[in-house]
């Protein structure tokens, strides 16, 4: 073959080439745009199913706060005896027990929420035990009292947790 013959047979397969090139390019841009789009339509029905399963998971945690605030924890949770450790003993277990119960529940709220929620946990059992451990409240009914007390000085930190759930979940919205 000669030299003119290579380059005309060139010239031949040059739109051939171009033309499978542009193809392959399309072809694979519609494969890339196929897949996003099932993988969009896949996400959004996995959204429309959780989205409730996290709201459920948001009501819960707001009811567990609810339920250990110390004003909503006194009232239900009574003294069983005038022992004032005995008594902060019970509180804390019963809050320990309302924590345990919810514990899935971190499956479906975010991390940073999750941590707001035991900060607030652990800071109510910790003010349960230092009002505890005050040598001038004597009975079961002076912690009462005294843990309510400080309600009036300052917000139970279970509003702490309450407010930082509304927030996501109007974000979610």
């Amino acid at each position: 073959m000669t030299e003119e013959s290579i380059l005309q047979l060139l010239f031949y397969l040059l739109p051939a080439v171009v033309v499978g090139v542009v193809a392959f390019y399309f072809f694979s841009l519609h494969v890339r745009n196929d897949d996003k789009r099932r993988r969009y339509l896949l996400h959004r029905e996995n959204q429309k199913q959780a989205l409730p399963l996290r709201l459920q998971a948001y009501e819960r945690m707001a009811l567990f706060l609810e339920r250990v605030a110390p004003g909503n924890l006194l009232v239900r949770v009574r003294p069983y005896s005038d022992d004032k450790i005995a008594y902060a003993n019970l509180l804390v277990k019963t809050i320990e027990q309302e924590f345990e119960h919810n514990l899935a529940q971190q499956i479906y709220v975010s991390e940073e929420c999750w941590n707001v929620i035991k900060a607030s946990k652990n800071a109510t059992i910790n003010n349960i035990r230092k009002t505890a451990a005050k040598d001038e409240i004597e009975d079961a009914d002076q912690l009462r009292q005294q843990i309510l007390n400080a309600l009036l000085d300052q917000q139970p930190p279970s509003e702490t947790g309450l407010s930082f759930i509304k927030k996501e979940v109007k974000v979610l919205w």
